[in-house]
Formats: C-alpha cells, sequence, structure tokens
C-alpha cells in the first residue's frame, strides 16, 4: 500500500514561487502515474500536472491555466514527486494534492479524481494579491 505525505506549502504574494514535495512510501512502480490535484473552496477537485513515476518527462502534462508557470518532476529512485510553482496568481491559491495510481500516465490528459488510488493530505498553497 503506497502512502503519500505533501509538504513545501505556505503563504506567498502574487508573482512568487513555491515548490512542493510529496515523497512517497510503500511499493512504487515505475510504470505508475503520479500527478498533482488542487482543490478551491467549493470547488471540484482538478488536475494541475502529471508524470510517470520514471520520472519519464515525455509522460508530463499540464493543465492549461499552470503551463509555461509549474514544473512537474519525479525521482523514482527516490520517490518523490516535486512541483515548482512559479508566478504565482490569486487563482493558485488551493489545497494541492499528490495522488498516484499503479499504471501509466494518460497521453495528453491527467485523468480525474476516480483514476487515481491513492492520496496525500494536502498542503494549502495561499497567494495574496
Amino acid at each position: 500500500q503506497m502512502k503519500l505525505l505533501e509538504s513545501g506549502g505556505g503563504s506567498v504574494q502574487a508573482g512568487g514561487s513555491l515548490r512542493l514535495s510529496c515523497l512517497a512510501s510503500g511499493v512504487v512502480y515505475s510504470t505508475g502515474c503520479m500527478a498533482w490535484f488542487r482543490q478551491r473552496p467549493g470547488e471540484e477537485r482538478e488536475g494541475v500536472a502529471s508524470i510517470d513515476a520514471s520520472g519519464t518527462r515525455g509522460s508530463i502534462t499540464y493543465a492549461d491555466s499552470v503551463k509555461g508557470r509549474f514544473t512537474v518532476s519525479a525521482n523514482y529512485r527516490n520517490k518523490t514527486l516535486l512541483l515548482q510553482m512559479n508566478g504565482l496568481k490569486p487563482d493558485d491559491d488551493a489545497i494541492y494534492y499528490c495522488a498516484a495510481r499503479d499504471y501509466g500516465c494518460g497521453s495528453g490528459s491527467i485523468g480525474p479524481r476516480s483514476e487515481f488510488r491513492y492520496w496525500g493530505q494536502g498542503t494549502q498553497v495561499t497567494v495574496s494579491s
């Protein structure tokens, strides 16, 4: 059973940067998919970025709203998933969740929340204008 633990959230002014980390424990398959989701109050949880657990750059997908600002990476050996967030906007204010599943990422699509079996507890990102 995989467990996920996020860290790195916090408060920042618009235009600032934060880096989120997710540490996985237990069995992690290199063929699996890891992703970041976020959820604003009163809204559905949405996919932000996904990458194969092996860290293959060709497997990366971003939501349109974060393209060019966020960078996702994965280190299979260290079982870590990172999200570098630059140029943060008030719209990025949300709880960010690390998610994973045992099969690979889809091509060009992060996929809905229901496709991910494993979840972290979430970390708050607050962006002030």
